[in-house]
């Protein structure tokens, strides 16, 4: 019974959180119509009209609407699915005590105390260890996904073993319709399909913890721990994600799309442009750039043709930034522009395909690191990725060294 309601608790999150994405993209696709209208006047060097003006206010009513709405679906991905209105009250009230009868059972363990023994408490205790409750758990996994935003925005698969994702590839060969003659055949011709695996790939994440700090009983330990953990896993997953290793996690490693740099250390806004042209118009509402920051700092200072910064800041973009429309995402796991270095992405990040296990493992360990003074929280996933849709991302890679 507990194990059917926790997996339509997770259906409705995973529900939520695909409501998101796409609210998110529509509001990129309106923020780029109500560029492209005062990029219109800009360039006209005139006022507004008054269909103009009517126009652009809707779009940024629409946009503030949406952007409310963003935020209360965030806000829902961590309130419990209920079953029936003249339940709910009852039952999440009951959800609530249980949650924080986890939280301090939890704590109590980290501290060394005694448990009380309570059969709806999630919490097994090992030889070396105790793993944690899921109410932890998921805490730690939401805040992966607030985090890393390049996890955020992949298309994820939270399935166990081994999956494959069939896709059509006209790479060779597609379908061509010509002139014809009566009473003469037609050739056929055709495209393949063709599929990319997603395996699972066995990674830990170790995060340790003073005890001089657990001994303080006025630090709030379970925030901490659920902090720590996601921080370690997310700049794990980022950088598997972003960079791959090779026989293990491909991630953006198998980007096909790619402009050449014409230097080994910097890049011209041609470039930019011939990367961004890359990607085909239909993909473009939901695309972003991603680059290390001392690459954004490079490209802040280069200048169009009437010296205007190409590259500027904007309070409505995600993250500060937008160059050439879009905005722009820095990553301290990305490589820098160096010879030979895939420096920048662009493009739609649904396009990157994830597979994350759903039996996610996390576990203290008391007794492991007591010389040290301090507990370990380790964690245990199983995780793949790789490119599903090819012509949703590029790369700039920088020229190769002599």
């Amino acid at each position: 019974m507990a194990r059917r309601h926790a997996k339509k608790v997770r259906t409705g999150l995973q529900k939520r959180a695909e409501e998101l994405k796409s609210l998110m993209e529509q509001r990129a696709e309106l923020l780029q119509q109500m560029k492209e209208l005062a990029g219109r006047v800009e360039t006209e060097q005139r006022a507004f009209s008054e269909e103009e003006n009517e126009k652009f206010d809707t779009l940024e009513k629409q946009i503030r609407d949406m952007d409310q709405t963003i935020e209360k679906l965030d806000k829902a991905r961590n309130i419990p699915v209920q079953k029936e209105k003249t339940e709910g009250k009852t039952k999440g009230k009951a959800e609530d005590e249980k949650e924080t009868q986890e939280e301090r059972a939890f704590a109590a363990y980290i501290r060394g105390e005694a448990l009380q023994e309570r059969a709806d408490i999630n919490l097994t205790v090992g030889d070396n260890g105790a793993v944690i409750p899921s109410s932890i758990v998921n805490k730690i996994i939401q805040k992966v996904h607030d985090v890393c935003p390049i996890y955020q925005m992949a298309t994820k698969y939270n399935i166990g073993g081994t999956i494959s994702i069939p896709y059509y590839d006209e790479e060779t060969q597609s379908i061509t319709m010509a002139y014809a003659t009566e009473f003469t055949e037609l050739e056929s011709t055709s495209g393949k399909f063709t599929s990319i695996e997603l395996k699972g790939f066995l990674a830990g994440a170790l995060s340790k913890v003073s005890k001089s700090l657990i001994n303080n009983s006025q630090f709030q330990i379970v925030p901490f721990v659920i902090n720590a953990m996601a921080d370690s896993i997310s700049r794990w997953i980022e950088k598997e994600l972003l960079v791959g290793t090779e026989d293990k996690i491909d991630g953006l490693r198998g980007v096909i799309q790619s402009v050449s740099a014409a230097g080994s250390n910097a890049v011209h806004t041609d470039e930019l442009i011939d990367l961004q042209e890359e990607v085909p118009d239909v993909f473009q509402a939901g695309a972003v750039w991603i680059m290390n920051k001392s690459t954004r700092t490079a490209i802040r200072k280069l200048k169009d043709g009437d010296g205007n910064y190409i590259l500027n800041k904007d309070a409505t973009a995600r993250w500060g930034y937008t160059l050439f429309g879009k905005d722009v995402y820095t990553s301290e796991n990305m490589p820098k522009m160096e010879a030979g270095n895939a420096a920048i992405f662009y493009g739609d990040m649904t396009g990157l395909a994830v597979k994350v296990s759903e039996n996610v493992s996390i576990e203290v360990l008391r007794e492991k690191y007591a010389t040290q003074h301090a507990v370990g929280v380790v964690a245990w996933l199983e995780m793949d990725a790789k490119v599903e849709n090819a012509q949703k991302i590029a790369k700039l890679v920088m020229k190769a060294a002599k």
